[in-house]
């Protein structure tokens, strides 16, 4: 994902997942080359949608990169929070789609409701591992599994857990979702030329990618990674909620929410805004929304707000979602380790309607970055921004 970023790969493509030749929007971002049989049995990856399954492999990869171990941590100790906005949607569809087959019959799978909730996630990573501490899952639309990541932040500093596996997953390239966001004209449906159709703060913009996939951190006291040489990439900081209280799906057209949410985040972590290098924004590609953010920014920063560098990795790899939070986190956070930051691909045309700031368009950029924000928001008006730190 990472180099792809750096390159300026979109992800987005025709669908495969079923035939898009009815829908308005024949365009998504899906995982590619994923097979389950390379982690799961047969028999097991049957009794899990989707969304579980992204969510159990991606947070396998990030406990095994953390090097977690039994004989290092009290499992007791371990919580998972997990976000989905739309949990098991697949497993929804294609239950009611045989129950209609059927004449109304009603003949559904025991495993049904455990394929479908959107807390079993959390629960089937925890049963994996056997992490007995803090477990379950949090929904707040697109900002799900940032909300996640703050509750994780939280219940670390209130002594609860000492490790926290956070994050969030989603797989809704499905019928029902592409039909419905199209139907609210939220979806860009430059079907012709896929790769282009995310343009976050192009004047062209004709709405977002919708995109699958998981994101998952390993959170962990500083004094408690430390004890057990644990590798740190960066130091959480500070995190920042608000709402809009302004409309179930268009943001407040000044940014009033993005703009608390940021603040707050800066606030909490002892930084002056001028230590602002970076923030991933939260930047769908969407007319309305991709206007009142960098209002906000600028109004928060004043003119510091043109030193910072922007971007939307959205512009590659769709918006997740539910899993959007933690997936743009974690490239926040290999932007600090890694001295660089992705480009928001995709911008040809300037729009004058949007403030002119730094967004990074079309190029990686190499810079050293102390410390940076990452934005995530959701419908219902659900802000939150995530402050990261490089660690010393």
């Amino acid at each position: 994902m990472w180099s792809s970023m750096l390159a300026g790969v979109s992800g987005a493509s025709l669908i495969t997942r079923f035939d898009p030749t009815n829908f308005k929007c024949k365009i998504a971002c899906e995982v590619k080359g994923y097979d389950p049989l390379n982690h799961f049995d047969r028999k097991e990856y049957k009794k899990l949608d989707l969304f579980s399954q992204y969510g159990i492999v991606a947070s396998e990869e990030a406990i095994i990169d953390s090097e977690l171990k039994d004989e290092n941590i009290d499992k007791s100790r371990v919580g998972v929070i997990w976000g989905s906005g739309n949990g098991g949607v697949q497993s929804f569809q294609d239950e009611l789609y045989v129950f209609d087959q059927n004449r109304n019959i009603p003949r559904f799978s025991p495993f049904f409701c455990t394929r479908m909730i959107s807390n079993i996630c959390a629960g089937l990573i925890s049963i994996k591992h056997g992490f007995c501490g803090p477990n379950y899952c949090t929904v707040a639309a697109c900002a799900s599994s940032a909300i996640a990541i703050s509750d994780a932040f939280n219940l670390i500093r209130l002594g609860k857990a000492d490790v926290i596996i956070a994050g969030g997953s989603e797989a809704a390239v499905v019928e029902c979702s592409i039909g419905g966001f199209s139907s609210m004209q939220a979806l860009s449906c430059r079907n012709d030329d896929p790769t282009t159709a995310s343009r976050p703060f192009d004047k062209d913009r004709d709405g977002f990618v919708l995109a699958e996939g998981a994101g998952a951190l390993v959170l962990e006291e500083l004094e408690h990674a430390k004890r057990r040489g644990a590798k740190i990439y960066a130091e959480l900081t500070g995190c920042g909620l608000s709402a809009d209280a302004y409309h179930i799906t268009a943001s407040h057209p000044e940014g009033q929410g993005a703009y608390e949410a940021m603040r707050l985040a800066v606030e909490e972590s002892g930084m002056s805004l001028k230590d602002v290098d970076h923030i991933n924004t939260h930047g769908t590609s969407t007319p309305i929304g991709d206007i009142s953010e960098p209002k906000a920014i600028s109004r928060l920063f004043g003119e510091h707000a043109k030193n910072i560098n922007l971007n939307s990795t959205k512009s590659m790899t769709g918006h997740l979602l539910g899993a959007a939070g933690s997936v743009e986190a974690i490239a926040t956070i290999l932007a600090i380790k890694n001295g660089i930051i992705p480009p928001t691909i995709n911008h040809f045309t300037d729009d004058p309607n949007i403030e002119p700031l730094n967004f990074t368009f079309n190029k990686a950029v190499k810079r050293d970055i102390r410390f940076a924000l990452s934005n995530a928001f959701g419908f219902g008006g659900h802000n939150v921004c995530l402050a990261f730190r490089k660690f010393d």
